[in-house]
């Protein structure tokens, strides 16, 4: 990876966020709220909501109102909560951090589960673990997170009572009490990944071990490990590195859902909120941060692919 690539994809991500800011400005200028009126309520005088509008700059031309909101964008101020009255910058970068807790947590474990799952299902082609393996697939891709999240919830909470129903603990605070309150969210997120990726090493694995280069590491007489994880998984692991990415797109959407089901404050809930509320600087703020976030995931995908194979150089 050169420099000079990696300065081109930070051009490339500037430019995409450039037009998503675009896109989301038009958006909100065309929603039905008035500004003026959600700060000061429906009972405001006249004279109150133009002294506003024109503090606030609404009455300046829209190209006018977009350069300024994007200057104060570049400058790190994303407005404030027409809601709170508090600058939107905190309080999303909050909501995205424990957004994103949930998605590291539900990657990790997808992860963990999805490849060695697919491996052996595919190394057991037609046997019991694989069929196995093709059931729980359909399962996890066929339920929509709320089928899903709602079960959990019945079954572990309500029912057996061994994980809290609802709620979000900070990490720091008591990491314990945390992880538990957690569990659900997590095991609802990673459940639709876990059956989607394991697929894709399956089918991705079939097709590495029956390529030349692994049957002419197998007549070089290399160990049978060997040439299973550096010969063989290595190579198929690099498409599901794309559907990783993309899946950062589903956990920004999916995501939404579970937050709501286990009441966490994470940016999909705060934007639901921004949503109805109508407040537009925390529906502009979090739009934009998510598209950042789905690029940045993106970019961390191109470099994962360079890590893995070695023939590829961004040059």
């Amino acid at each position: 990876m050169s420099a000079r690539w990696f300065a081109r994809r930070c051009l490339f991500i500037g430019y995409t966020l450039l037009v998503v800011s675009l896109l989301v400005f038009a958006i909100t200028q065309a929603l039905p709220a008035d500004a003026a009126v959600t700060l000061l309520g429906e009972n405001a005088t006249p004279a109150a909501l133009a002294a506003l509008r024109l503090k606030l700059g609404l009455n300046d031309p829209v190209w006018l109102q977009y350069w300024h909101w994007l200057s104060a964008l570049l400058r790190g101020d994303f407005g404030i909560s027409m809601r709170t009255g508090q600058p939107v910058g905190p309080m999303m970068f909050s909501a995205l951090a424990r957004s994103l807790l949930v998605a590291g947590l539900a990657l990790a474990l997808m992860l963990a589960v999805a490849v060695p799952l697919g491996l052996v299902a595919a190394l057991r082609r037609g046997g019991p673990l694989d069929l196995a393996a093709g059931l729980i697939s359909y399962l996890g891709v066929s339920l929509p997170e709320f089928v899903t999240g709602t079960v959990l919830l019945l079954l572990l909470a309500d029912h057996l009572h061994w994980l809290p129903a609802t709620g979000y603990v900070p990490l720091l605070r008591n990491p314990l009490d945390s992880l538990r309150h957690l569990v659900l969210p997590v095991l609802t997120v990673s459940l639709v990944m876990v059956a989607h990726v394991s697929r894709m090493v399956r089918s991705e694995m079939i097709d590495v071990l029956h390529s030349d280069y692994v049957r002419a590491a197998r007549l070089k007489g290399l160990p049978a490990r060997t040439v299973l994880f550096r010969h063989a998984l290595r190579n198929a692991l690099l498409p599901v590195i794309t559907v990783v990415a993309l899946d950062v797109g589903y956990l920004l959407g999916g995501i939404i859902v579970v937050e709501e089901i286990f009441a966490i404050p994470g940016i999909g809930r705060e934007l639901i909120v921004a949503i109805e509320m109508r407040d537009l600087p925390a529906i502009q703020a979090g739009a934009l941060i998510m598209a950042g976030t789905y690029a940045v995931a993106n970019f961390l995908a191109d470099i994962a692919y360079a890590l893995l194979d070695r023939r590829i150089r961004y040059d």
